[in-house]
């Protein structure tokens, strides 16, 4: 299935992307194919990465942190301003969920692509999206309201649902504000720890107390709504294996689903976006009890995800482009029946993070960094040999996608792919992800949320096939000295002292 043609070359002649790494090069890239110029922001380290050399214009934020660049809503929305640029797409992370930035584009007559800020308000928190959910018809997990050490409704709670629960943040997710209590005498200090975490992280301390599922599965659907009330579903993604609640390994479709239960979820799931009101692409998330085929809503992210191309890879559209013409005011042509997936596709995210070191964090310069290609195989990346990798932001490297026409032959692609990846310079994830692909249990799909868990063996994967790795990148870099590690980036210099912008295609704002 291929995307509609666009009836006018570019709906906004410029769209700001305020993010970085892999996901702005991959809004970028279909920016320029709808004929729209990307504008890209960098922080100080960021000067030379490949999300501002793949941009047509870019905006110098100086500074290095997060919360001096990306997450400086007044210096973009400027940016923005002085630029031109008629809307904004947030990517994933950062300010995409952030309702005063979504409102601040909206007073500063900057379209912001992405749902509204009420909808964000509403779903954002978890108590309201539950109520939201609830009144869908969509069923949910058990939960309280907001809960305090030693107060009568976590006490309430315990005695109606029993133990274990898990303590989450209202106000934000990603596992932080999260705690499992299998012991009553443990909830106080569980419900106090919870809500310092997520006090720091969101700035919302409020948690409340949740009924434990039992290995769970993870499954969301994808959902796209437009502004007329069309909202259609684009399939799942099983998103299960994960490593401190953060995903590592999702695949689509989902190998724990039925067709009953594969239609019953994602009408819930249209049905949780009409409820909200949701305009934009979003994701309806839930757990699935998958030995009673029972399935929670759990939340819905207001954002593209991290893991949107295995739905893209089977269906065969751009979702960034559907986003930036709903923005547009512009009525979704796509119908439910359209939506006609083809073979299975899987996604292993790339992370510099030590898995022979309790996964600390890995810096350094990208030595060598080969990529696997061949059929069936999409990359991802966010960043380029001779790049020096950060200690400012996410760890995330690159989103490497096997697609085939089966499960069998996803997998297959992907082991292969992962077996070729010469990364020197830094430590990667690449080990976890070939152990996790190994095991007959995940090759067989029957997994849930607690597979590394249950398999500590695979977390701490064994060196051989690593070394092996390693040294084929060491000696393919040494067969090529002198000439890396000089970057393989386009040419991207910083800007003129005179302006704080520049333009990689050689234009410059009027």
């Amino acid at each position: 299935m291929n995307n509609p043609v666009l009836n006018h070359p570019a709906i906004f002649p410029k769209v700001l992307v305020a993010n970085r790494g892999e996901i702005a090069v991959r809004i970028n890239r279909t920016l320029r194919a709808m004929g729209i110029a990307p504008v890209a922001v960098y922080s100080t380290p960021d000067g030379g990465a490949p999300h501002v050399a793949t941009a047509e214009y870019s905006v110098a934020l100086p500074g290095n942190t997060a919360e001096e660049t990306y997450l400086d809503i007044p210096r973009i929305i400027q940016a923005a301003l002085d630029i031109g640029a008629g809307a904004i797409h947030p990517g994933y992370g950062f300010l995409s969920e952030n309702p005063r930035f979504a409102r601040a584009c909206q007073d500063a007559g900057i379209t912001f692509i992405g749902p509204s800020p009420e909808s964000m308000e509403a779903l954002g928190d978890k108590l309201h999206s539950k109520t939201i959910a609830r009144a869908a018809g969509a069923p949910v997990v058990p939960s309280s309201a907001v809960c305090t050490p030693r107060d009568r409704e976590s006490s309430q709670f315990v005695e109606q649902w029993g133990l274990p629960v898990m303590v989450k943040a209202a106000g934000g997710g990603g596992g932080r504000g999260m705690r499992l209590v299998h012991d009553r005498n443990d909830l106080d200090a569980a419900l106090e720890s919870a809500g310092r975490e997520a006090r720091a992280a969101f700035g919302d301390g409020r948690v409340f107390l949740e009924r434990y599922v039992p290995n769970p599965r993870h499954v969301e659907v994808q959902v796209l709504a437009d502004a007329d009330g069309h909202t259609i579903h684009l399939g799942e993604r099983e998103c299960s294996i994960q490593r401190r609640h953060q995903k590592i390994i999702e695949e689509s479709p989902s190998p724990a689903l039925s067709p009953d239960l594969r239609r019953r979820i994602s009408e819930a799931a249209v049905a949780v976006a009409r409820g909200a009101g949701y305009v934009n692409a979003g994701t309806v998330e839930f757990l699935l009890d998958s030995q009673r085929g029972n399935f929670y809503f759990l939340e819905m992210n207001a954002r593209l995800q991290v893991e949107h191309p295995v739905t893209e890879e089977v269906l065969g559209l751009d979702m960034v482009e559907w986003q930036v013409r709903i923005a547009a005011g512009e009525s979704l042509t796509l119908r439910q029946s359209d939506i006609q997936p083809r073979g299975h596709a899987i996604e292993a995210r790339i992370y510099a993070e030590d898995p022979y070191n309790d996964f600390a964090p890995s810096t350094g310069t990208l030595l060598r960094w080969r990529p696997p290609g061949g059929p069936g195989l999409r990359l991802d990346s966010g960043v380029a040999q001779g790049q020096e990798v950060s200690i400012y932001y996410d760890p995330m490297l690159a989103k490497l996608v096997a697609w085939g026409p089966d499960r069998e032959s996803s997998l297959r692609r992907l082991e292969v792919a992962l077996s070729q990846f010469q990364v020197l310079g830094m430590v990667t994830n690449i080990p976890l992800l070939r152990s996790v692909l190994a095991r007959p249990q995940f090759q067989s799909g029957d997994y849930d949320t607690g597979f590394l868990e249950w398999n500590p063996a695979a977390t701490v994967p064994a060196p051989g096939a690593e070394t092996r790795n390693l040294a084929r990148a060491l000696a393919a870099w040494a067969a090529a000295q002198p000439s890396v590690p000089s970057p393989s980036l386009p040419a991207a210099q910083g800007p003129a002292p005179s302006s704080p912008w520049h333009s990689t295609g050689g234009r410059r704002l009027p």
